[in-house]
């Protein structure tokens, strides 16, 4: 399978969002091919204020960001990992951080709404509160691609290892995070939590972010760290993009899955602890195309 990365630059501005998208989508058809394209967290909209991002909540079915990557896959018969979009959740002043997928036909084949929020504050003394707009997911989700089952999860729930032990436990080869990692945060922890969950549970590793600067609330600019990247089951960075909005292409290989398994059978050796619930009751949601 083919996957190509669409590494953004996302503003507090929808519809230069969503040209910017479309266009790199477009161009990496036409360039790579994909089977698999995958978008960055908030490709549809970055920074402003809570309430600007509630307004610019996307409906689905049927709002403009959902109707683009939806025609998109049924015109150029490709799947689109929609990064992730703020869902409306409608009579809430809070919506989703959500993951869509459309298959090669442009139906939708789930979602997964994002579990762990960002709350913290950043070393240089920023505040990022994820949860004042944004409620909070409650179920993994798996789906079947080209031969593949692929996990889905978001940006800061790279950090809680328990989230992908339950997507491993659903034997997963692929899995996908749509990302804006702060820069402070991202030069540091990035790349060794992308390598570690590739190699800690067998599964290539596929994270798309987004690059740059961006304008807050209050005027204040942020940066993301950028740096989208694959990694093979072993940790190895089999693609990395450069600084810059653009697209990074690489294939994922089935061989290469059953190799790394084989040299170290960790599934097999995998134990269970008594009283342990790994998920913490998530439920697990599958689709098989």
């Amino acid at each position: 399978m083919k996957v190509s990365l669409i590494q953004m630059n996302s503003q507090p501005d929808v519809a230069g969002n969503l040209e910017q998208a479309e266009r790199l989508l477009l161009q990496a058809i036409d360039r790579d091919r994909p089977d698999l394209l995958v978008l960055p967290e908030h490709f549809d909209w970055a920074g402003g204020t809570a309430h600007q991002k509630v307004d610019a909540a996307d409906s689905m079915p049927g709002g403009k960001a959902y109707r683009m990557l939806q025609e998109i896959a049924g015109q150029h018969r490709v799947w689109i990992h929609g990064g992730s979009l703020l869902e409306r959740i409608p009579g809430e002043r809070h919506v989703f951080n959500t993951s869509v997928i459309f298959d090669d036909s442009g139906r939708e084949v789930g979602r997964y709404r994002k579990i762990h929020l960002f709350d913290i504050t950043a070393p240089d003394g920023k505040a990022y509160r994820e949860s004042a707009t944004v409620a909070r997911g409650e179920d993994l989700f798996v789906y079947e691609a080209h031969g593949l089952r692929i996990g889905c999860a978001i940006c800061y729930d790279l950090r809680f290892s328990r989230l992908f032990d339950a997507l491993a436990s659903q034997r997963v080869d692929v899995i996908v995070l749509p990302a804006a990692f702060t820069l402070q945060t991202g030069k540091d922890h990035w790349e060794v939590l992308c390598r570690a969950r590739a190699i800690e549970f067998q599964a290539y590793f596929i994270a798309c972010g987004q690059w740059g600067s961006y304008a807050a609330a209050n005027g204040e600019t942020r940066s993301y760290y950028g740096n989208s990247m694959i990694c093979d089951p072993w940790g190895q960075v089999v693609a990395r993009a450069s600084d810059g909005v653009g697209i990074v292409t690489s294939h994922i290989d089935p061989q290469r899955l059953r190799d790394v398994r084989n040299i170290i059978p960790m599934t097999a050796h995998r134990e269970d602890f008594p009283g342990c619930r790994l998920c913490h009751g998530l439920k697990t949601s599958h689709v098989h195309a």
